[in-house]
């Protein structure tokens, strides 16, 4: 029994362990890993169960910063605090509203409530690799890393057209680290119904896959049907020719399911690959390549802006 902690304890011990491994000195560029323990802080649990407080993170990431310096890392840290702030004020001032189909825009969007899709998207079984494992690990672990959420939203918004109100009670259903505000913020956020008028954001899951599991490690992890397909390849195994795919023990339809849907922008990452240009290095180190401008898109960036830009 001694080695079992309170909770407040035992989060002020993951996130301490953040510091005192310096993990936090490398979060910027390990903030968007898929695998294992050492990438995002895990401290979300505890803060949204009330465990740890957000002000005593602030606090002992500033004395971090004043004892070893404060860097790009440390303040994308800060910048996921101000992000969970930013989202209870946005459901202080609408309240009932962000659990509105029509969303804070009172937007009208013909979503569809189609249940076979919806259980193909639960159940990991869209036919699309990285949606699938994404899914697929929420299901065993109730945890998906920030990367994995905004794409599957995404796809179950933008790809499959479904009520996104769907996904965020799912979501809020299995996730270990729910959070009512942060949970319907970012899900308004990604069906495009949400503060930010820019509603035609739509992911491209093929190139996030490539770019973020560029050897295709995270989707074998969690779609063993998949394992005998070698590389990135596994990102899209209808686009293998049969003879590969009898090679690898597939056939699509019964082992692995065809795509739900076939994005007309996927192809051009699907040609790249078969043409066997590399995956983009994001997917081993992160974003830390990122397009210049998208670098500097913190919370400062959304709210600094005209109101006429």
């Amino acid at each position: 029994m001694k080695d079992i902690l309170a909770g407040g304890m035992s989060g002020i011990k993951v996130f301490c362990s953040l510091l005192t491994q310096n993990l936090v000195a490398s979060y910027k560029e390990t903030r968007n890993g898929l695998i294992g323990m050492d990438y995002s802080t895990k401290f979300a649990p505890w803060l949204a169960l009330g465990c740890i407080s957000p002000r005593y993170i602030y606090e002992q990431l500033r004395k971090y910063e004043k004892e070893r310096g404060a860097n790009d890392s440390t303040y994308w840290v800060l910048f996921e605090l101000l992000w969970r702030d930013y989202f209870r004020f946005v459901a202080l001032k609408h309240g009932r509203r962000i659990f509105s189909v029509r969303g804070l825009q009172s937007k009208e969007v013909p979503w569809k409530k189609d249940l076979q899709l919806f259980d193909c998207w639960k159940e990991g079984k869209t036919g699309v690799p990285f949606v699938d494992a994404n899914m697929r690990e929420l299901a065993a672990t109730g945890f998906m890393s920030n990367r994995g959420r905004q794409n599957v939203a995404s796809f179950l918004t933008k790809d499959l057209g479904l009520d996104w109100r769907m996904g965020a009670e799912w979501f809020e259903h299995l996730l270990v680290d729910y959070d009512v505000c942060s949970n319907y913020g970012n899900w308004l956020y990604s069906a495009g119904v949400g503060n930010d008028p820019r509603d035609k954001r739509k992911f491209n899951v093929i190139k996030q896959g490539l770019d973020y599991d560029g050897n295709g490690d995270f989707v074998r992890l969690w779609l063993p049907e998949l394992q005998g397909i070698a590389g990135a390849d596994a990102h899209a195994p209808w686009a293998l020719s049969s003879t590969a795919l009898r090679q690898a023990g597939i056939i699509l339809g019964q082992t692995y399911p065809q795509p739900l849907v076939r994005a007309p922008e996927w192809t051009r990452h699907i040609n790249q690959r078969l043409q066997g240009r590399s995956p983009h290095p994001r997917g081993r180190r992160g974003p830390a390549d990122a397009p210049a401008q998208h670098k500097d898109r913190g919370i400062d960036f959304y709210f600094s802006r005209k109101k006429d830009e």
